[in-house]
């Protein structure tokens, strides 16, 4: 259960790179966001008569935001890719699995409270953690705690598509060592930069093929 192969060639094989560039430009946008909302704020706030002061105030929190929203690009990327989500799902099995695609028309963002909600707490938690960098455990922490967050989630994502996401609870955790596996990666793809900004798509792909390779086991087991 280690699909890293078939989740790059799904970009090509399923016609994906329309939805890649169009999640790409959304990371970038919010990554841009928030170094002008947070260099602007700075500049607002900071008033000293000095103004080489205020100027390298302003140009050390522009650097510091740039640096914090990169490392915060994983609890934002469930968000950016909610919104092709049932789309990439649904190319991605018409694809490789025919037989289980649904038929259902695709939904427009279909989770967006759900991910409004997750990308808070996810952001929350990563804020939690910014201490720990002082100590230079911050990286390490960050990378554990994003792994079972983006694991968890983009699962429950690809297996809720059938399932409905109250139902993937017992799936996920009998396959939990798995789903956190493909969650390091994801994560550290997260930190990677040019190839952060397809995690979007790249986390559901990779939890899709999960997800029937779990179906398929779980069905030969039966025999």
């Amino acid at each position: 259960m280690f699909p890293i192969i078939k989740t790059f060639l799904s970009l090509f094989k399923a016609r994906l790179i329309g939805i890649i560039i169009l999640c790409a430009l959304l990371a970038v946008l919010v990554i841009i966001l928030l170094i002008i909302g947070i260099t602007w704020l700075t500049a607002y706030l900071s008033d000293f008569e000095t103004g080489w002061i205020n100027t390298a105030i302003t140009i050390t929190a522009g650097v510091l935001s740039g640096l914090g929203g990169w490392f915060m690009l994983p609890a934002l990327t469930v968000l950016i890719g909610g919104i092709f989500q049932e789309r990439i799902i649904h190319k991605v099995e018409m694809t490789y699995y025919p037989d289980a695609a649904l038929m259902e028309d695709v939904k427009f963002w279909p989770d967006l409270w759900h991910d409004i909600k997750f990308t808070i707490w996810a952001l929350f938690l990563n804020l939690i953690i910014l201490p720990f960098y002082l100590f230079g455990l911050g990286f390490i922490i960050s990378v554990l705690l994003n792994s079972y967050l983006l694991g968890r989630e983009f699962f429950e994502t690809a297996a809720g598509y059938h399932l409905g996401k109250p139902a993937t609870t017992g799936l996920r955790k009998r396959y939990q060592s798995q789903i956190y596996l493909g969650g390091i990666v994801i994560t550290l793809m997260n930190l990677t930069p040019v190839l952060n900004l397809l995690v979007p798509v790249l986390g559901p792909i990779w939890m899709i093929h999960v997800y029937h390779e779990m179906m398929k086991k779980m069905a030969d087991d039966r025999l």
